[in-house]
């Protein structure tokens, strides 16, 4: 199922974002047929934001493959939620929905609230729901723009983390998604890649700060990865992912692992650092 030539994935545009997955073709492979979780996250919780699609209902998935109850967080795409929380539960956990904007502070908070109130624990924040909106000349970025992707990608890790500390201890765990575009750059999501540098400074400084809480905080920073932001942000998405040294765009059941090695005992010597996942990105041009 994997991508390897441009034919696999057609064009496709979708109106608006963050994309709906079920309107994808080919739809994004959530986790390998032959992945074997093995309890590494057994009895914990976990909160995703954009948990409905893409690489966040992948780690949703891996998670619960690996023992984990799961709280996932969307804006407003209900049938992909739906399969997320579905797919959560044929794993035999949990999974609970949380319909919301996260550029709401109010929200940030009951989010949080929520989870707790349902799990009576929030082991693992997984920070991921992000916007982009891709222009060519800085002079085609306005202030709202700007605004909303801040407000979208950065502020929120900021609100929900501070909430969810208050239920967090020593062993827990927040990861946070970064991006490829902060260490390479792309001139074509200024705003975006802008908001995932300040990403990559939150994940490490908080990381000093929690410290000696004993909570581990980590980032992973995606490649091209074929998820609905792709087809519901770019023109053309026939040749996406092309570039990188492997020839081709990634799936999310190849980032998702990064997550479950980063939340479990596996990544317990391991805070404040950033896994790439990007299939070569950095070296292909």
């Amino acid at each position: 199922m994997i991508s390897k030539k441009p034919s696999e994935f057609p064009e496709q545009q979708q109106k608006s974002q963050p994309g709906d997955q079920y309107k994808m073709n080919p739809e994004p492979e959530v986790i390998r047929t032959d992945y074997k979780g093995s309890d590494k996250l057994r009895g914990k919780t976990a909160l995703i934001t954009g948990g409905d699609s893409g690489i966040g209902r992948s780690i949703a998935v891996h998670f619960a493959r690996e023992g984990a109850d799961v709280a996932i967080v969307y804006l407003e795409e209900d049938k992909d939620a739906k399969t997320t929380q579905r797919l959560v539960e044929e794993e035999n956990q949990n999974c609970l929905l949380l319909k919301g904007d996260i550029k709401n502070p109010e929200f940030c908070k009951e989010l949080v609230s929520q989870t707790y109130e349902k799990f009576g624990s929030l082991n693992i924040l997984v920070h991921n729901a992000a916007v982009q909106y891709p222009k060519n000349d800085l002079e085609s970025i306005d202030f709202d723009q700007v605004e909303t992707t801040f407000h979208t990608n950065i502020f929120p890790q900021f609100m929900i983390t501070k909430s969810a500390l208050r239920h967090m201890g020593a062993g827990d765990v927040i990861l946070c998604t970064t991006s490829v575009t902060t260490y390479k750059g792309s001139s074509h999501l200024v705003d975006y890649a802008s908001t995932k540098g300040a990403i990559v400074g939150f994940t490490r400084s908080l990381a000093k700060m929690l410290a000696p809480q004993k909570i581990r905080v980590n980032g992973v920073a995606p490649g091209p990865i074929w998820t609905p932001l792709i087809p519901a942000t770019f023109d053309h998405v026939s040749d996406f992912g092309q570039d990188t040294l492997l020839g081709r765009a990634g799936q999310p059941s190849e980032v998702a692992p990064a997550y479950v090695f980063l939340a479990s005992k596996d990544g317990s010597y391991i805070t404040g650092q950033i896994i790439h996942v990007n299939g070569g990105y950095f070296i292909s041009s």
